[in-house]
């Protein structure tokens, strides 16, 4: 059985499964979905993520979430949180991030897992700050940011140590939330 870490009024965030994979496959190759990102993902680099949640979770007892519908049970992505990666210059924090099928973007479903995932870090593994990241020219996902009550950090904006010099993705915009 599929454990389940959060449910909100529409959406379960629940551990990985195999069936996902392909989905998540499709989204990460479509080059709309992964416009904010350096590029698109193969197969092999898209299943290389989910294990990369997978292991997290198992790891640390959170991790980015696979997302599905409670409606009709279908995965539409992730939603989660993680320890931020060590070659971020935000490390260690709390990470909070998502990435939606889009055929389910504008129906507020990254706010409402956002939230619960909040609460989550708040309450139950007694984080003092989530923080979040993306490129400057991330709006939807800034917007997002600023639905869950999260203030960007300016001061913290830096370039991804990960992403190539030039790269037009490569600056991030910082933003936090505190218990």
């Amino acid at each position: 059985m599929t454990r389940v870490f959060i449910e909100t009024e529409r959406l379960k965030l629940r551990d990985w499964c195999e069936a996902d994979r392909a989905v998540f496959a499709t989204m990460n190759a479509d080059p709309e979905v992964m416009r904010y990102f350096p590029a698109t993902q193969s197969l092999a680099e898209s299943n290389a993520s989910i294990d990369r949640c997978m292991a997290r979770i198992t790891n640390d007892g959170f991790g980015f979430f696979a997302t599905e519908l409670k409606a009709t049970s279908e995965f539409i992505g992730f939603i989660g949180i993680q320890k931020a990666p060590d070659y971020l210059p935000v490390a260690p924090a709390i990470e909070i991030g998502w990435r939606l099928s889009p055929k389910v973007w504008g129906q507020g479903l990254a706010p409402e897992g956002a939230k619960a995932c909040l609460t989550f870090a708040f309450e139950m593994l007694g984080a003092d700050e989530v923080i979040s990241i993306t490129t400057h020219t991330n709006t939807p996902s800034r917007r997002v940011m600023e639905k869950i009550g999260m203030s960007r950090d300016e001061a913290g904006d830096f370039d991804h140590p990960m992403i190539a010099e030039g790269s037009p993705v490569r600056a991030h915009v910082l933003y936090r939330i505190s218990r």
